[in-house]
Order: structure tokens, then sequence, then C-alpha cells
């Protein structure tokens, strides 16, 4: 039988709980479990004083992990979606969400439907969908002074944010442009969804091979979202005296310097996703974040 990953939040009751009954019928059905904590992917943010990270991304895969799991069974809501992200795709392996969270935008079974993909799990019956990934590093020359995956995006601002600056950006072998702004997003078409969704970007399907360039609060009417092919690094040069705050898919991040620059490229390890059933991401804007739904006009009230 093969093994299987468990990648649990430990910090909430409900998914430890649902973790060991999990663990259980897995285990009785001949199956080999290898749980670890989904704190393992989150990076946090550097000592802004020493943020050095030298490892590289693949530092957040688990040592029990490799390319002989099955599947990695994430429990948790979307955050931990993100940090699994990070301990599965350096190896391949694909993960099957399972919310134990609020919102629940990246799960893709609910506690409801827990002997439904159980059933599926054991049975071998599921499907794999790729998510494009990003590294994100911060070089200053030739050394990298940080580096991690990014499944929703990379967001870089002032602190605090509320104060605009200028941004040197080279697209690929597209010459370099300066935007003037609060900030700006470098997101993936499953990160439209998220911070560069509420900066006023577009909504990008998943299988699209692009990238995402959107301003936050940007000084001039001709700074808009940019989508461009995910085949071409990007390069931040922070033009601007102060340093600034990179913030990686809302849980990790260090400082940049203005003698730094941000590099961003597509992994050549995507999220690969368990699917249980055919995915309809229509279905998931419409239930989750309302898109599409059809207008009723409210019924007038009666006279007096």
């Amino acid at each position: 039988m093969p093994s299987i990953g468990l990648i649990v939040n430990d910090g909430k009751d409900l998914a430890v709980q649902t973790a060991d009954t999990i663990q259980q019928r897995l285990e009785v059905a001949g199956h080999n479990v290898v749980r670890v904590s989904s704190a393992g992917g989150m990076v946090g943010f550097a000592n802004p004083d020493q943020h050095l990270r030298l490892q590289g991304y693949s530092a957040c895969v688990p040592k029990e992990f490799d390319n002989s799991l099955a599947l990695a069974i994430v429990l948790g809501g979307d955050g931990t979606v993100l940090s699994a992200a990070r301990q599965t795709a350096p190896v391949g392996v694909p993960i099957l969400t399972i919310n134990t969270g609020h919102l629940g935008f990246l799960a893709e079974a609910y506690l409801g439907d827990l002997d439904r993909a159980l059933e599926v799990i054991l049975t071998q019956q599921w499907t794999i969908e790729e998510r494009s990934n990003l590294v994100v590093s911060v070089m200053r020359g030739d050394q990298r002074r940080w580096e991690a995956l990014s499944l929703n995006e990379m967001a870089l601002h002032r602190e605090p944010l509320t104060s605009m600056c200028h941004f040197e950006i080279a697209i690929g072998r597209h010459a370099p442009v300066d935007i003037a702004a609060d900030g700006v997003i470098l997101s993936t078409p499953t990160g439209s969804t998220a911070y560069a969704l509420s900066a006023g970007g577009p909504v990008i399907t998943p299988d699209c091979p692009v990238l995402q360039l959107t301003p936050i609060a940007p000084h001039s009417l001709a700074s808009r979202a940019l989508v461009f092919s995910d085949r071409e690094p990007v390069t931040v040069f922070p033009a601007t005296p102060e340093r600034l705050l990179m913030v990686v898919d809302g849980s990790a991040g260090c400082y940049v310097w203005p003698e730094d620059r941000v590099l961003i490229r597509r992994s050549d390890h995507p999220v690969r996703f368990v699917r249980l059933a055919d995915h309809e991401f229509f279905q998931v804007l419409r239930n989750k974040l309302g898109w599409g739904l059809p207008h009723i006009a409210k019924p007038e009230k009666d006279e007096p």
C-alpha cells in the first residue's frame, strides 16, 4: 500500500481531531501515514536586521516527504493550504485539501464530505490539477538573501502602506517601466482572487499560463493591472531611499533595502491539487465570492 501524508494545522483542535480520525481509517486500510505539522511551511517574517534566508525554498519540505507519497491530505483553512504547498511542491506530492477553517476558497472537500473523500482516496479514483507557483527571491548582487515559494502573490510596499513610492519593474526582455504607487502585487492566476482582486485586478482562470502585475493605489491613471506570459521573469527594483516590506502569501516576508532587488519567476514545481470530481472554477467564484449571481429586483413595498 502506498504511503499517504497528513499535513495538519495543529493549532486548531478541529483539524487535529479530524486528522486523528483520518489517520486511524487509513491505517486500518493498510496505508502508512506520514503526519507533519503545517507549521513547517510557515516561513514567517524575517528579523529586520538579519533577514538572510539562504537555504532556498526546498528547506520547507519535511524530511519524511518524498515523491513516493501517493498524496498528502491537508487539514486547515486557506492559510494552511498555502503553507502545505511549500511543503509538497518541490517533491511533486499532490495535496487533497479538506477545509476545517473559514472561507475555504482553496478547499476541495469539507468535513461533511469526509467519508466520500476517503472512499475516493482508498479507491484511487482522483485526478490532478496543477497550479502555477512562483519562486520569490531577494537578491543583493549575486547573493540570495531570502527565498520562498508563492502560490498566491508577492506584495511589496512601504511601511506604513499609505505612503507612495516608486518601483522600476523589468518584465523579461521588455523595457523597464516605472510605477508610482503605494505598492505593487505580482500574482499567479490562483492569487488573482486574493489580494490582487482587492486592489482592482481581474480574475484569471487557473489554467491560463500568465502572471499579473497590479499596482496598489497608483498615482497615475496610466498605471493599471497588466497580465503577461508566465515565461517572463520579473525583477522589481525599489527606486526609493527607504526600506520596503515584502509580503508573500500573507504569511511570509522580509525587508527589502534600496540596494536589493526582488526576482520573481515561475517555479518548475507546480502545486498539484487532488480533485475528487470535475473542478468548476466559475462555480467556486459564484459560491465563495458571489460572482455571476442573477440580479433580482426587490419587490416594491405596498402603499399604505
